[in-house]
Order: C-alpha cells, then sequence, then structure tokens
C-alpha cells in the first residue's frame, strides 16, 4: 500500500476511530492520543494491509484493542496512596446507599429478559461485550446496543423517581 492509497483508505477512517476510542475511553484527549498511535502503527504495516479482506473491520477492532489495552494500563498504574484514609459511611449513608442499590435492582428486574441478562454480566459481574456476545449467541453490537438501551431505562426510572421526590419536598 502506497502513501496515497493508504491516505484514501485508512486516514479516511480517523473519525469513526476518533467516535469509538472516545465510547471506550471517555477522554477526548486520550481519544486523539489512540487515533494517533493507531494511525502510527498501521502506517509502519501499511505494506501487509493490501492482505486484509475489509479494513475498516480491521482498523476498528485494532481500535478497540488498543483502547482496552490502554485501559488495562491505566487500571495498573492508578493506584490509592497509603496514606490517604477512607472514612466508612455513617449509618444513614449505609441505609441510602443500600436503599439506592436495592431500587436500582428492582428497576433491572423490570427489563425484559435480553436486557437484563446483559446488564447483569456487564455491570454487575463485569464481563467483556465480546463474552457476552459469546454467551447470548449476538453480535457485538447487538449486545452494546441491548446494554445501551437497558441502562437508558433504568437511569429514565431512577430520574423520574428523583423527579417525584423533589416534586413532593417542593409541595408540601
Amino acid at each position: 500500500m502506497n502513501s496515497h492509497q493508504y491516505k484514501s483508505q485508512v486516514l479516511t477512517l480517523s473519525d469513526k476511530l476518533f467516535r469509538l476510542a472516545k465510547s471506550i475511553l471517555r477522554h477526548e484527549e486520550e481519544a486523539h492520543d489512540a487515533v494517533q498511535e493507531l494511525n502510527l502503527k498501521l502506517w509502519e504495516k501499511r505494506q501487509s494491509l493490501d492482505a486484509v479482506e475489509n479494513l475498516q473491520a480491521f482498523t476498528m477492532q485494532s481500535m478497540r484493542n488498543l483502547c482496552l489495552d490502554l485501559l488495562r494500563k491505566s487500571k495498573n498504574i492508578i493506584e490509592m496512596p497509603s496514606e490517604i484514609e477512607y472514612d466508612a459511611p455513617n449509618p444513614y449513608q449505609q441505609t441510602e446507599l443500600n436503599d439506592t442499590v436495592n431500587i436500582i435492582r428492582v428497576y433491572i428486574s423490570k427489563l425484559p429478559e435480553l436486557q437484563r441478562t446483559i446488564i447483569q454480566m456487564r455491570d454487575v459481574e463485569g464481563m467483556e461485550i465480546s463474552e457476552i456476545a459469546f454467551i447470548t449467541s449476538l453480535t457485538e453490537n447487538a449486545v452494546s446496543v441491548n446494554l445501551s438501551r437497558a441502562r437508558q431505562k433504568v437511569r429514565e426510572q431512577i430520574q423520574n423517581e428523583h423527579q417525584k421526590i423533589r416534586t413532593k419536598i417542593w409541595t408540601n
């Protein structure tokens, strides 16, 4: 692959790569850095890119893998300083936390079966999207869409509950 082909086939995917990186890394600067890093790696291997059947799928998968590697590295680097003391929540805070967790569990239990299963595997058990896709026999995209919808439904229910509470407070 020459430089002209590289520009027209790989660099045109930069916006898509950035959006994917930002959705995984959650930080715009880190996403830009990840796109640059991947572009550099692909440029160094541009001669072997001609053998790739679906270049867009390959680059998107490469970006996903790079982002996951970056997240794993950052988790290993970030450590809590030992001199920071943790104040345990007081009984009132603990009760409120327990109530919130129980409310969220109720909202999750009301989700459709597939969404309930996916949110449980991802957010409670910490499984990867690819693992969930394999287990549920869905594509990773379908898992992500169902997970997003499930989270949105739970979020909306929590917001509605908070709105009801605010309304009660202001009307009393």
